[in-house]
Formats: structure tokens, sequence, C-alpha cells
């Protein structure tokens, strides 16, 4: 192992918003170039069969808990307040911690749509976070724009004078300057990207960000999802994001570097669901592949997963082994060296062996409870699969 002295390894684990498979240069995609995850893949390991939630706050709750669906899930937009999180775990096993990016786990539906569901889910200031940076951490219609002149809320006021930054590079920078202050002693990161995510808008890398005005911003304070979303967004910056979400990656990863903690650091990137169902991108040159986004096809589910943790982990490994979302929990927990509660129940397994390069204990099959609980998806659906077959609860 490559931690220093007796010291444990860092966590840094990030994950996109909306983007699948298919989207990534390791994987096969030659729609977008992600020369980042791509080196990461190379410099590591990466996973051929990860797959999640087809929405992001199933996925996510199971991420945080390592539990399916059925056994914690109150709500979309929603992650229970008496929650023991990963935040929790580790900040109690004496990591630093810090998230930066995403919650929208704490109040999801507007004021005239389902009220008896606003403010019923965890505050993040009760996630177990020592520092955060995050973006909707209240309600819904208050929330704006995540991308640019965004609204964040930063260890418990929100940052002023905002106009023209962007998101990403704001979490980014939070998430450098808390490795720099901790590089010292073990930290856990948690960076849920904004991007992909709508809307579709130009990022500082394309031509019409200086002129471009973000439509959420316009739509704060609005009652129902017709009002806060009556915005139109354009497909074609769903490249230009992809590609600016690898190079903020790429930030986080060259810090590693500088510090010199790189060969201290697990890094484990992953997907929290499909694409959007309206982008198609290509694999391979000549297949198109459209999001699922939301649904429970393939094309929802399928996930990149890329690993990097120079020294422990064998470069340019590739490995069949199924994973699902509860799996990455007991992975870190391992890693990490911490044992949870005994009353703290677990469905995911551990894949720190087959990071190391050793055959592990692989799944058989992954299991999906999958019931939003949103009011505006409606679906339910319970299977398992492997690596061939799909068994729904109905018998398809």
């Amino acid at each position: 192992m490559a931690v220093t002295g007796n010291r444990r390894p860092n966590i840094v684990l990030i994950m996109s918003d909306d983007l699948g498979y298919e989207a990534i240069g390791a994987n096969g995609g030659t729609s977008y170039a992600t020369p980042v995850l791509d080196g990461m893949a190379a410099a590591g390991i990466r996973f051929e069969n990860a797959h999640v939630q087809p929405l992001c706050t199933p996925t996510r709750v199971q991420l945080m808990t390592g539990k399916y669906n059925f056994r914690n899930y109150i709500g979309f937009g929603l992650i229970a307040p008496d929650e023991v999180t990963f935040g929790h775990l580790f900040s109690d096993a004496g990591y630093r911690t810090c998230i930066a990016g995403k919650w929208q786990l704490h109040s999801y539906n507007p004021p005239d749509e389902m009220p008896e569901a606003r403010s019923t889910g965890q505050r993040i200031e009760d996630a177990g976070f020592d520092e955060f940076c995050v973006w909707h951490a209240h309600h819904t219609e208050e929330k704006g724009s995540r991308y640019k002149s965004p609204i964040i809320y930063e260890n418990g006021k929100f940052l002023e004078n905002m106009e023209g930054k962007y998101g990403e590079d704001i979490f980014a920078d939070y998430i450098i300057d808390f490795m720099e202050r901790n590089q010292d002693e073990p930290f856990f990161v948690y960076f849920p990207m904004a991007l992909t995510h709508r809307p579709l808008e130009p990022t500082p890398d394309s031509p019409e960000f200086d002129d471009f005005v973000p439509p959420s911003n316009l739509t704060l304070g609005a009652g129902t999802w017709a009002e806060l979303e009556d915005w139109d967004d354009d497909a074609r910056y769903y490249k230009d994001m992809v590609e600016y979400h690898d190079k903020v990656i790429g930030r986080v990863n060259a810090k590693l570097e500088q510090l010199g903690i790189a060969e201290d650091t697990l890094v484990i990137y992953v997907g929290d669901n499909g694409s959007p169902v309206e982008v198609c991108s290509i694999m391979h040159s000549h297949t198109e592949v459209c999001g699922g986004k939301g649904l429970t096809v393939d094309r929802g589910t399928h996930v990149p997963l890329i690993c990097s943790w120079p020294g422990t982990i064998p470069s340019g490994a590739v490995t069949a082994d199924l994973i699902d979302a509860s799996d990455f929990l007991p992975t870190i927990l391992e890693a990490a060296e911490i044992t949870p509660p005994e009353d703290y129940f677990i469905d995911g397994r551990s894949f720190l062996p087959q990071l190391k390069g050793e055959t592990g204990n692989p799944r058989d099959w992954i299991y999906f409870h999958f019931e939003p609980m949103s009011g505006r998806v409606h679906r339910f659906a319970r299977f398992i699969r492997d690596h061939r077959w799909k068994l729904y609860d109905d018998g398809r």
C-alpha cells in the first residue's frame, strides 16, 4: 500500500451528473474529448459493468449509505433527516471531511406541488461533513443557477458577488483549498458535480459564455415546475459540458500531484445515472447510443467507473465485475480501515480487492429497487441482472 507511514489514505469520490458510460473516451466514446478520465483509466482501473439507479436521488441515497432503496429511501430530492451517511462515518473516524457540489437532498418540490414533502430531507449542516460548499441546499424555488452566476451555500452562508462566475469552478476551488489545508492528515472529499445535468448551457470554454444569461436565475421564486423550468436549453452544449467537467476533474488530480499526496489518495469517479434522453453519442466511431436517464434499460443505469491510486492500483486494469451503487460505501470504508457501528447494515460489497489487482468477492448479480416517488416520475421497478440477463419482478 502506498500510504506514507501509518497514515490512512485520503479518499476523493467524484460523481458526475447525467453522464452515461458511452460519454468517456476510455470506454470507447468518440463524441467528446475526455483526456483526464482517459488518463485515469490508463493509470488505474476501469470497470465495464458498473450500474446505478436511473435517476440521481435513488443513486445518491444508495451511494451515501450502502443500502438498497427499499430500506431507507423516502422521496425524490430527499434523504432522511436521521440517516447516517459516509460523511458521518468518516468524520467519526477522525477524517477531515468536505462536500462540494450538488446537494438537493433537503427539499425538492416547489410550493404548489406536493407541499407535504417540502423540507423533509436532511439539512446539509446535518450530513456529517466538516465543511460544505453546495448548490441547492434549501428549497427548489431558491436554487437558481448551478452554472453561470450560481447560487452557492458555503458553510452556513450564501456566497456573494457570483456574477459571471461558474459553479463547477467554485466547487473545484473549494476542494483544492480544502486538500491543501488538510494535506497532512487523512481527508475524505465528496464531489457530486453539477455537470453535466440540464440546463444544457455554455461553459467558460464556450464562445457564447460571456453573453449568456442563465435562465434559471430568472425563474427564482416560482411555485410550479412549469414556471421554474420555463426555459429552453440546447443539446449542442452537452459536448462543451462533458469536456469542461473532464477539465475540472483534472484540476483536482493535478492538486494531489502538486501536494505530493497522489500515492496516498484513492480517487473514484462514477456517474449517477445515464445521459439525458435528448443526447445521442457515438461509440467506437460508428455506434449511436442515446441517453436513457430515468429508464431502467442499460442506457439509464450503465455508467463510467474509473479509479486511480498510484502505487496501489495496477495501471491499465480493466474488469468486467458487476458493481452497483451500494458497493461504494463498503469499498471506501475498507480502504480507510473504518469499521462501521455494529448496527449499521450495509447491502453493498467492497470492490477494494479488485482495485488492488486481486480477485475479491465479485457479484453474480446486482439488485435494483427503483421507486423515485417524484411528482414528475411515477415509474416503479424491481429487477436483478447479471452479465447477460435482466429479470423484473413482474416476470419480464
